[in-house]
């Protein structure tokens, strides 16, 4: 019997090593010459408020690499054809205020004392998934118990599947306020929260507080400008910082990179913000004329919305959902949302489009649009403002908000052409974000 040769296989070995690695890397460069051709048969140009006709958006990794008019050829077989001719085509929509680690239900204010954050990191995935399905390719979370954070990182690295967010982490609140966590505790567990916790109480701990946001990882800043419909407090529109207050944090987040949002129902303490320096104001609820010209003066923007409204005033009706200091906020303020974002836009206030979801079930954002059509907004200003007017606010108005060479391949679809029917936008039928398909 013969003898093994094994003077060879160290050779051997290394041929195949440097084989498999020619092949990883041939089949990655088809990977990344593949481009992804959608014909449309409609598309909404946000710019200039137009739907146009038979375009051809090709997609390059995860950026628009042109935008043609007809039907385009792929130039080679390994591109990718997406037959969207029967569908109207949008840029991925953004929802400027969302509570993406909590979702309403009976048992909410316990959950507080139960819940864990891990408990609270696995429901939140699943908020975010819906989110996504929902044709909310980016959203702007405006507070949370930092999980939020941890949630925005995880998407941003592929883990699990979810819009682009872009956190408060946790908001900012006077001692008692909308907010201060400790709401509604007996006094042996209330403490003393402060500017870690996110409790403000003067100019030194504004200053602080904004800092300790920004080490946290957070990229806004929320405060609660007035008293609010769901914290168990009395009032739920009185103001709550000082002006000086309110300053110190725009100016600290202004160098730190972020922007200001201010939850406020009550008038004064919007007035305050906006003088202050925020740049867009939640729910607006009682804002007076007054205001409506400070905040065209001030290029503050509001963001209504309403449909959080309409949900907390009917959640309100059923007995022991909120504990019973809420419920006459709730059917109080919620039903007003959406008269006073009518008299705002009239008046030429600029408008955020933003719904509150997880104040009711995430997933359903796409129904705001009715209601700002239903308030007098014109179907295709509603879908400029989750788009074009969003991605501004956030800074990103060459990345995000159109359909255009260079911006990122965050695009969606739905059956009807929402100038003639607002309610298709609570359909959306087509997801791509970054260039990856969710939804077909």
């Amino acid at each position: 019997m013969g003898t093994k040769n094994t003077k060879n296989e160290p050779n051997q070995n290394l041929m195949k090593k440097l084989l498999a690695l020619c092949v990883s890397l041939f089949c990655a460069t088809l990977l990344m010459a593949q481009d992804t051709y959608l014909h449309c048969g409609k598309i909404i140009d946000t710019k200039s408020g137009k739907i146009l006709s038979q375009k051809t958006i090709i997609v390059s990794g995860n950026t628009i690499k042109s935008v043609e008019n007809g039907y385009v050829r792929p130039a080679s077989s390994a591109d990718v054809v997406i037959d969207l001719k029967s569908k109207v085509v949008m840029p991925g929509l953004i929802d400027m205020h969302v509570h993406i680690e909590s979702e309403t239900n009976p048992k909410a204010y316990l959950e507080k004392y139960t819940l864990n954050d891990a408990d609270v990191a696995f429901r939140s995935v699943g908020f975010a998934n819906v989110t996504l399905q929902a044709g909310f390719t980016t959203v702007r979370d405006l507070g949370g118990t930092g999980v939020n954070i941890s949630l925005r990182n995880a998407i941003a690295q592929g883990r699990v599947d979810g819009p682009r967010i872009f956190t408060a982490g946790k908001a900012l609140a006077t001692t008692g306020g909308h907010a201060d966590p400790t709401n509604g505790n007996r006094k042996e567990i209330s403490g003393d929260p402060g500017p870690k916790e996110g409790v403000v109480n003067n100019v030194s701990d504004a200053k602080k507080a904004v800092r300790q946001r920004y080490k946290n990882g957070a990229d806004v800043i929320k405060i609660t400008a007035t008293g609010g419909v769901l914290s168990v407090a009395k009032s739920g529109s009185n103001p709550q910082f000082t002006v000086d207050e309110i300053k110190v944090i725009c100016e600290t987040a202004k160098d730190y990179g972020m922007h200001v949002a201010a939850h406020a129902h009550g008038d004064e303490g919007m007035q305050r913000a906006i003088i202050g320096g925020v740049k867009t104001i939640e729910h607006g609820t009682l804002m007076s004329e007054e205001t409506m010209e400070l905040m065209k003066k001030h290029d503050a923007y509001l963001v209504p919305t309403i449909t959080a409204g309409k949900e907390v005033a009917a959640k309100a009706k059923i007995e022991g959902y909120y504990p019973e200091i809420i419920v006459p906020k709730a059917l109080a303020v919620g039903p007003k949302i959406q008269g006073t974002f009518a008299k705002a836009y009239k008046k030429g206030v600029g408008i955020a489009f933003g719904t509150d979801a997880g104040v009711f079930k995430h997933g359903l954002n796409g129904k705001e649009f009715g209601f700002m059509v239903e308030a007098g907004m014109p179907p295709m200003e509603t879908i400029q403002s989750a788009t074009v007017t969003n991605a501004k606010i956030l800074g990103m108005e060459n990345q995000l908000g159109q359909l255009k060479a260079g911006f990122l391949a965050d695009i969606v679809a739905v059956d009807e052409d929402p100038t003639q029917n607002i309610n298709t936008m609570e359909n959306v039928t087509f997801v791509m974000k970054d260039g990856k398909i969710y939804k077909q």
